[in-house]
């Protein structure tokens, strides 16, 4: 494996561990002052990388045709694409919470051990999709095609969550005894000599399935920015890296994003039309990033000066009392 990828896993390694173990060692709730620091602070790391990636493709530290300035349009455009996506992720994260009715001071705990999973299971699809897309040139096509459809959902009616009917709690159920009532910040606890999984590893493993299943829309999308594999794979874990943060921001104002799924689903239909027409239709880079930072921008600023429809608003409350 290159230097460059060992060093980058290293650097998140570094981060995910001063996180945890040092930054947020005691179980708590963050304030929004708080989560907009810590969001602030992730969205710096992630943009200034971009100063790395310059030197990285500038100086031929890794084998690419891109210069370093197509590198870093690229990045940019790919670490915005997964941010923007992530938003929606929130959402669905903050119904499992609140079904699985876990305190709010564990959930960090379960946003950060749910990135170590994410990191592992993103990397192995985004080196399966640019093999893929390399090996077979219809792929382009069927990942145009997956991205429509995603945004189709995505502006369709909303599908209920029933963690209990997930395949993959229900088999946990089955194989591992699982408590009833939390048992601190642990997911397991030995009960008469039996280890037990107890709820909030359940919580986890919904919330590591739902980031799978959103990173199917995601990765098919920063795919269709860029297939260099490094760019893809450091764009995608340093966007989700704020994810923690960014949901305990949004968890509390999802009411008025209301329109902000329209601008995501728009997203996706930019790329897969571009993944689609990918033999005839060559946008400059820098297109890709405008058109995807419009997009992004204007549905959080039309968001915010509407009003959201009723329907959207109960929905919003449901999940706060869910929450609660």
């Amino acid at each position: 494996m290159p230097v460059i990828w060992i060093g980058f896993f290293l650097f998140v390694a570094l981060l995910l561990f001063l996180d945890l173990f040092v930054l947020n060692k005691e179980d708590h709730v963050p304030k929004t002052r708080e989560a907009l620091k810590w969001t602030a602070l992730w969205t710096t790391i992630g943009l200034s990388f971009a100063g790395f990636i310059y030197l990285a493709y500038q100086n031929d530290w890794l084998e690419s045709s891109l210069t370093g300035r197509e590198a870093v349009i690229n990045y940019l455009t790919g670490y915005l694409v997964e941010l923007s996506l992530s938003m929606d992720n929130v959402f669905v994260i903050a119904v499992i919470f609140g079904y699985f009715k876990v305190p709010p001071k564990y959930q960090h705990r379960v946003l950060f051990w749910g990135i170590l999973g994410a990191v592992f299971f993103r990397l192995l699809m985004i080196l399966a999709g640019v093999y893929l897309l390399e090996k077979f040139d219809w792929m382009f096509y069927a990942f145009g095609a997956l991205l429509l459809y995603s945004a189709y959902k995505m502006v369709g009616q909303a599908e209920d969550i029933h963690p209990s009917e997930n395949p993959i709690i229900q088999f946990i159920r089955r194989v591992i005894p699982v408590t009833a009532d939390y048992h601190g910040h642990d997911f397991f606890f030995k009960r008469r000599g039996v280890r037990a999984a107890t709820p909030l590893f359940i919580a986890l493993v919904m919330v590591e399935t739902t980031d799978v299943i959103f990173a199917v829309d995601s990765i098919p999308a920063i795919l269709g920015i860029t297939t260099d594999s490094f760019l893809v794979f450091s764009s995608n874990i340093l966007a989700i890296l704020g994810l923690r943060s960014l949901y305990f921001v949004l968890s509390s104002m999802i009411s008025k994003f209301a329109y902000l799924k329209y601008s995501l689903a728009l997203i996706l239909v930019f790329v897969g039309v571009k993944m689609l027409l990918h033999e005839v239709w060559h946008p400059e880079d820098w297109v890709s990033l405008v058109v995807i930072f419009g997009l992004l921008a204007g549905g959080t600023l039309y968001s915010l000066l509407r009003k959201a429809p009723p329907e959207e608003i109960v929905a919003g409350q449901e999940v706060l009392e869910r929450k609660e």
